[in-house]
């Protein structure tokens, strides 16, 4: 048996048009010409893939590559073998995410039972509401749930036991992922979930809850525009006010923000991190793994 493929391949981009995209200085004849259709570690490169070598790279690995085109900084091109395509860039690693993103577009959104497909519409076993509110282009698959007066945008994706709450809002291309559960929020364009999050449930809402009195919980979930939710993550809805991620903040897996906690824009999140109710983290903030 061959190995199995989990990514969808494209017809690839010609060095040239690596080149192009990256600010590098484009290649002429047939080095320019040679089809790029993969992307992968120094060590592990062949002739139709793209790497990367910068400072934090191994010579060692650099000198024994047989990729077919390298992204790289001046200084550090002396270590490719005469074979390899040096593409000079003053940011290799962020030109090779700007390459590998055109490559493999579809491996931006979570992954879909349905994505080879790509069929819109409403597959067998789901449920939508006759309330909900669905723009073209939308996909909802199999066994996931859409409940009353929810509204979607145009091309997201609602993955395979997806449960959307009442009056749930979500922009246009989101994806979210299977298994994850979306309540009383509302979310800008281009969020993607992962598969398994929970959004929008009730939190522990005060200190007066240990004699009984429990505080009803009456705030939302606001996610702005381009934010990415991790796998397994959970963000509770505000009790008093709303639970707000800015825009464009990626956290990753397994992270739990606590009610009316405010995240801002472009922050960067690591696992296992929790962040308590009513916490404020400003614009470009960086958390490391399990902070607390």
């Amino acid at each position: 048996m061959s190995e199995p493929e989990f990514t969808q391949r494209g017809r690839g981009l010609s060095v040239a048009e690596i080149a192009a995209l990256t600010g590098a200085p484009v290649p002429t004849g047939a080095a320019g010409q040679r089809r790029i259709v993969n992307i992968a570690a120094l060590e592990r490169a062949g002739p139709r893939d793209l790497t990367f070598h910068d400072e934090r790279s191994s010579a060692t690995d650099a000198r024994a590559t047989h990729a077919g085109a390298c992204l790289t900084g001046a200084a550090a091109a002396a270590d490719l073998p005469s074979g390899v395509t040096a593409l000079i860039v003053a940011e290799p690693y962020r030109a090779f995410v700007a390459a590998a993103r055109a490559l493999f577009p579809h491996e931006l959104r979570p992954s879909s039972a349905y994505r080879e497909a790509g069929a819109p519409g409403t597959h067998l076993g789901a449920h939508v509401d006759p309330t909900a509110r669905l723009e073209d282009g939308v996909v909802i698959e199999p066994g996931a749930v859409i409940g009353p007066r929810v509204a979607i945008g145009a091309g997201s994706v609602i993955a395979a036991n997806a449960v959307i709450g009442s009056g749930v809002q979500i922009g246009r291309d989101c994806a979210i992922g299977a298994n994850s559960t979306i309540s009383n929020a509302l979310l800008g364009d281009r969020v993607m979930i992962q598969p398994g999050c929970r959004i929008g449930q009730e939190g522990r809402s005060g200190p007066g809850e240990a004699d009984g009195l429990k505080l009803p919980t009456i705030g939302r979930v606001i996610i702005q525009d381009g934010v990415e939710i991790g796998a397994g993550s959970t963000i509770d809805r505000g009790a008093i006010r709303d639970t707000v991620i800015g825009e464009g903040s990626k956290i990753d897996n397994l992270v739990q923000v606590g009610h009316n906690a405010s995240i801002g824009r472009h922050c960067i999140v690591a696992a296992q991190t929790g962040i308590s109710g009513s916490a404020a983290i400003e614009d470009f903030a960086v958390l490391s793994g399990r902070v607390s």
